[in-house]
């Protein structure tokens, strides 16, 4: 096990990379990608940073240099033989080769396509144009860099023992939640942890942390390199990215209205068993299940990934029950700004009703409350987004307005559509 603040006070190397390995990213990534492969060749996209904390001057923090030092090193990444032949043998989900020949001749060619960097007062403009399949590779890998970057500026400085002291707190920290977690029995809870985290080696750590704290309760990571490195299940199906840009190319109002559930047509065709877990909240989640078809209620499970969750589940379980399903054989993860108060009050709230599994993000992998000077190392908000396709906006709505993204006359028009009505806003943490 690395001693991570002895790496940190040690660090004096031009460039340590922080992203050494093409799969260090989240397993949904690749599931979404092959579809998006099969299906949407011809499909060009733009992906941009969203800082939504804008109290954090990333560019202020962050050297231009060190940020494109680092994102020239991922572009120079290949898929190593090993990651090859995990994917093309290992066994997901229950079924083996889940990526097809073609898709694997592909990615095992594949190169990160260029990017746009751009200073703006005190924040990065960071933009990713061109194929579908090759940009959305981006998203999780540039968060992770923008993440880790930031933390080292702040740990930039820091004394040798101020520095273990940092991370013993850490450390403490992240055990004690997991002692919390213990008592609950027959939980399911996975790491969703790496967009946002502190650093690839903490979330190692973290997620070592939980092998042992939780035993058969811990169910796997998001993280496809650290499931292939751990020996643990690679956990993700899909994200909002897919019925953004499908009801960005949309024709009309009625098309537009119909994208989501065209969206999950092809990943039922695409996927199946606990693949087929439906994310209903890009345009509202109750909106989004009162039109659903009846083919819909037979899936899986759901994921409630913003708003009030409890008010989420309580929905999922009222349209189960309305369409003959009952919900006790039905999954529902939780995977919205999770830390351990809230995963102890849902599992009380739901434990029996459904059958529960809790994704933990950002305040796993990334709590430094109250550790650093000023709070510096506090987890704040940042996203990679597509923001156009095919030269057309997109727009996200959400169950929370706070996370709602898009030109405001879109928004309205989505409004409008998808029939959303008033929302409550939330705050957004992570």
């Amino acid at each position: 096990m690395s001693d991570i603040a002895k790496r940190v006070y040690d660090h004096a190397w031009r460039i340590d990379p922080i992203v050494r390995w093409l799969l260090d990213t989240d397993f949904y990534k690749l599931l979404m990608c092959q579809t998006v492969f099969q299906r949407h060749a011809d499909v060009e996209v733009e992906f941009s940073l969203i800082n939504r904390s804008t109290s954090v001057p990333l560019a202020a923090l962050i050297d231009e240099a060190d940020l494109r030092a680092q994102l020239d090193h991922i572009r120079d990444l290949r898929l190593s033989r090993g990651e090859s032949t995990w994917l093309r043998g290992n066994t997901f989900y229950g079924k083996r080769a889940m990526f097809g020949p073609e898709f694997m001749a592909w990615l095992e060619r594949f190169r990160m396509p260029e990017y746009r960097l751009e200073r703006r007062g005190d924040q990065y403009e960071l933009n990713f144009r061109g194929s579908w399949a090759e940009v959305m590779m981006w998203e999780v890998p540039a968060l992770a860099v923008l993440m880790e970057l930031r933390g080292r500026a702040v740990l930039r400085g820091m004394g040798k023992f101020e520095l273990q002291v940092l991370y013993a707190r850490a450390m403490t920290r992240v055990w004690e939640k997991i002692e919390r977690l213990r008592k609950l029995p027959d939980l399911r809870i996975s790491d969703f942890g790496t967009r946002r985290r502190h650093s690839f080696l903490w979330q190692d750590w973290c997620v070592q942390a939980m092998i042992e704290g939780l035993g058969p309760n811990f169910t796997g990571s998001s993280n496809c390199h650290i499931a292939l490195r751990r020996d643990i299940e690679a956990i993700g199906t899909n994200a909002h990215e897919l019925p953004m840009i499908a009801a960005a190319l949309a024709g009309d109002d009625e098309a537009l209205r119909e994208a989501p559930y065209r969206v999950l047509e092809n990943w039922h065709e695409d996927y199946d068993g606990n693949l087929r877990i439906i994310l209903p909240d890009t345009y509202g989640t109750r909106g989004f299940l009162e039109r659903a078809p009846d083919w819909l209620a037979s899936w899986t499970g759901i994921r409630i990934d913003s708003g009030r969750p409890e008010e989420g589940a309580e929905t999922a379980i009222a349209w189960w029950q309305s369409r003959g399903q009952d919900p006790r054989e039905k999954l529902v993860i939780f995977s919205d700004g999770l830390d351990v108060e809230k995963i102890e009050a849902l599992y009380a709230r739901f434990n029996g009703r459904v059958k529960l599994g809790f994704g933990w993000g950002t305040l796993l992998t990334n709590d430094f409350r109250g550790l650093a000077p000023d709070d510096g190392l506090a987890p704040f908000s940042l996203v990679c987004k597509a923001v156009r396709a095919n030269g057309r906006p997109t727009v996200k709505l959400s169950d929370n307005p706070a996370k709602a993204m898009g030109p405001p006359d879109q928004i309205e028009r989505y409004k409008r559509v998808f029939g959303v009505g008033a929302q409550t806003a939330e705050p957004v943490l992570v």
